[in-house]
């Protein structure tokens, strides 16, 4: 194939550049919303590191738009690409769920089915009896992952439709009681700044295995 045939032609300037733009637009505003996600859950390696690959991308893709300020097609997939980047960014988040959450659950009702229905199936709960502004509540708080959410949200809607119960983000957690949880390779890939610690770890046994 004559590549700077192609490169030249229109089919590469109207069709495939605009759309290599749209996707790397994509790719770097991915992993935008996935850094700040990792930024707020305190992930210091793993925010950097995507730091570092999306300004890269964003970088070529800019440089192609400023490259072929003619083409409006260009614009189009720079805008495009930045607009699905925000969606698929957002849909990653929920699929992994990295990070805590607290729930928080005030109940007029008598709690005492939630609270050993949550403790079941393996989660801390804290039952505080408080006074509301119509009355006696419970007030309920479980430290959960944010995996877990659907399913306690649905022993609160099983146990008590008519709860009100708030959902806040968490930065650090220190101790507590979780649900068992999967295995090493795969906590590593949830606190990304685990993962130096255990290469480390690996290699210091290894050479104390070769110093033998």
């Amino acid at each position: 194939m004559d590549w700077p045939a192609f490169l030249d032609s229109d089919w590469f300037r109207w069709v495939v550049l605009p759309l290599l733009i749209f996707l790397a637009r994509v790719c770097d505003v991915t992993l935008g919303t996935i850094r700040l996600m990792f930024v707020g859950r305190g992930h210091k390696l793993g925010a950097s590191l995507l730091g570092f690959f999306e300004v890269f991308i964003w970088l070529l893709a800019i440089r192609q738009v400023l490259q072929n300020l003619s083409n409006v097609l260009c614009y189009v997939g720079y805008a495009g690409g930045f607009a699905f980047g925000n969606y698929i960014g957002i849909r990653l988040d929920e699929k992994l769920a990295f990070g805590k959450l607290i729930v928080r659950i005030i109940s007029k009702m008598d709690a005492s089915c939630l609270v050993a229905s949550l403790r079941r199936k393996g989660f801390g709960v804290t039952n505080i009896p408080a006074e509301g502004g119509k009355g006696p509540v419970n007030v309920i708080y479980t430290v959960i992952d944010r995996s877990d959410l659907m399913r306690v949200s649905a022993t609160i809607r099983k146990f008590n439709p008519r709860a009100f119960y708030t959902i806040e983000d968490i930065r650090q957690v220190q101790e507590g009681i979780f649900p068992g949880r999967r295995g090493g390779i795969w906590r590593l890939f949830k606190s990304p700044g685990k993962i130096y610690r255990y290469f480390r770890i690996q290699r210091r046994s290894i050479l104390q295995r070769q110093g033998k």
